[in-house]
């Protein structure tokens, strides 16, 4: 096996020799140079792992050779070495991207330490995360059978969460798939205790978690201000996980004041769960006061198209004094334009955006090709919204917000799931398209892989005939009509829906954010 190659660039390289010896005992090859020039040279002709660089030279200085090997090696590890202390030499150097910076003298093991920091991070990250894995998997398994609460789910979710985005980071394969199996025992519980508690929650709200249809009354109107602007952002199919994924970089703009996770109604679809949040309702309550602002399953039309006006209606119901104003983004144009609405309605009291690209993702997954290779799994989706989050107007719209005073809520209304297992439904014509709910008055399905509900009412549905039910899908099945069958269980297999049950789906981010200073 090679030894690592390091290239020591330093003006006093004769006093360098004990170094060179103690590094040649632990398996790393030094070789030196004088200055800068002579450096470039060298790591243009052939390889070195990492570079040591000092920074107070003749000719090139250290600052200066450290630019211009970064030009041209951006991923070739540098670690600074230098007398000087002043803040300023710091900034500089950490601003160019170095990997560590060490002060003179330094001593053989300050060397050593440094370098197995610089060039086995990654490993030593992987290590020490998969033995914390190891030592948390038994408590896991264990936790799961006691979780009978709707809090103890929440934070049994938040710790798979967890420990889903530190093995990611790990790149430890072998504990992802052992993670991913824990998961799918926790959702076969989750389901269950859903099927024995929902109906209750919907009967008795003192007995319910937060379900969508509170959330304005109980977690936004409360923090409205007079002197303060509020910006209510719904990014349409927000994850837990996701919003994770994308909290360091809001971290940068925003202080989160407040983190909590809310329970999406069933089904976890945007016509029900966004509609209850605007409005306030169940969707059954929505048919039956405002039956021109709901349309069923099987009627054509938007329907989502009347969420200003409910929301309208819940905010006078509560006696919202606060000037509001609503915006949907559904593409690109309205995305741009957004960075100019955030200026113009800093002096409502509520500025509600509904955002639906994580939406558009989740969809375009199972009709584009390059959506499926870019979100393969879980750990893709996380991937592919951090990398739009990163390059959207919308981030840059929460930059100018941050900027006018904005307080920020970001919430969603229902997650996704990546479906695994086809379920063959039969139905009429009029029953529902979903690929995780089905409604309809004639279905014929695998009971025990689904959740029935055979009255609507119980749980606040609207019902399309007399003997109409609704069943839900739980776990990661999906469901398919028999024609054509192979065809469609092979299209949606492996992406991502919603309307059914699943921490993914039920378990949703609502998070207070205030101003950085």
């Amino acid at each position: 096996m090679q030894p690592i190659q390091i290239l020591w660039v330093d003006d006093e390289v004769d006093l360098l020799k004990p170094h060179f010896l103690f590094l040649a005992s632990r398996g790393y090859e030094a070789h030196a140079c004088t200055n800068g020039q002579e450096a470039l040279e060298l790591v243009n002709e052939r390889h070195f792992d990492v570079v040591l660089l000092d920074e107070n030279m003749p000719g090139l200085n250290g600052l200066e050779t450290l630019g211009l090997l970064k030009a041209e090696h951006p991923s070739l590890p540098v670690i600074m070495v230098t007398k000087n202390e002043e803040e300023h030499i710091m900034e500089d150097a950490i601003g160019s991207k170095i990997s560590d910076y060490l002060i003179k003298p330094v001593n053989p093991h300050q060397i050593l330490l440094s370098l197995k920091k610089t060039l086995n991070h990654q490993s030593l990250i992987s290590e020490k995360t998969a033995h914390n894995y190891q030592k948390e998997f038994q408590k896991i398994s264990l936790a799961l059978m006691d979780v009978d609460t709707t809090g103890a789910w929440t934070d049994f979710y938040k710790k798979l969460v967890f420990w889903q985005l530190e093995l990611q980071q790990s790149g430890d394969t072998a504990f992802v798939e052992i993670l991913e199996n824990q998961i799918k025992e926790a959702n076969t519980l989750f389901a269950k205790f859903i099927e024995e508690n929902y109906t209750q929650w919907i009967e008795n709200a003192e007995a319910s978690p937060l379900l969508s249809h509170r959330v304005i009354k109980e977690k936004v109107v409360p923090k409205l201000k007079a002197d303060q602007p509020t910006l209510l952002l719904v990014i349409d199919n927000l994850r837990w996980d996701q919003w994770k994924t994308i909290e360091p970089l809001l971290s940068s703009i925003y202080q989160k004041e407040e983190e909590s996770i809310y329970y999406s109604i069933l089904p976890t679809a945007t016509q029900y769960a966004r509609n209850s949040l605007f409005s306030g309702l169940m969707p059954g309550e929505i048919k039956q006061h405002y039956p021109t602002h709901w349309l069923d399953d099987h009627e054509e039309g938007g329907k989502n198209q009347h969420e200003a006006a409910l929301l309208e209606k819940q905010l006078n119901r509560l006696h919202v004094e606060h000037k509001h104003h609503f915006r949907k983004i559904t593409n690109l144009d309205g995305a741009k334009s957004l960075v100019k609405e955030i200026e113009q309605q800093k002096n409502n009291g509520l500025f509600t955006v509904v955002y639906n690209f994580v939406d558009m993702i989740s969809h375009a997954k199972s009709e584009m090709e390059i959506i499926k290779e870019l979100a393969s799994d879980d750990k893709g989706y996380r991937s592919l919204t951090e990398s739009w989050f990163k390059n959207s107007p919308l981030f840059e719209a929460l930059q100018k917000a941050k900027h006018l005073g904005y307080q920020l809520l970001l919430t969603t209304d229902h997650g996704t799931i990546n479906v695994k297992s086809p379920l063959e439904v039969k139905g009429d014509k009029e029953t529902s398209l979903n690929l995780r709910y089905k409604t309809g008055k004639n279905l014929n399905y695998p009971e025990k892989k689904v959740m029935e509900v055979t009255d609507p009412k119980s749980i606040k549905l609207p019902s399309l005939s007399l003997n109409s039910r609704y069943i839900f899908a739980k776990e990661a099945h999906y469901f398919v009509y028999p024609q054509n069958y192979n065809h469609y269980a092979k299209l949606f297999q492996n992406t991502y829906q919603h309307g059914g049950i699943s921490m993914e789906e039920m378990l949703i981010p609502f998070v207070f954010l205030t101003p950085k200073i």
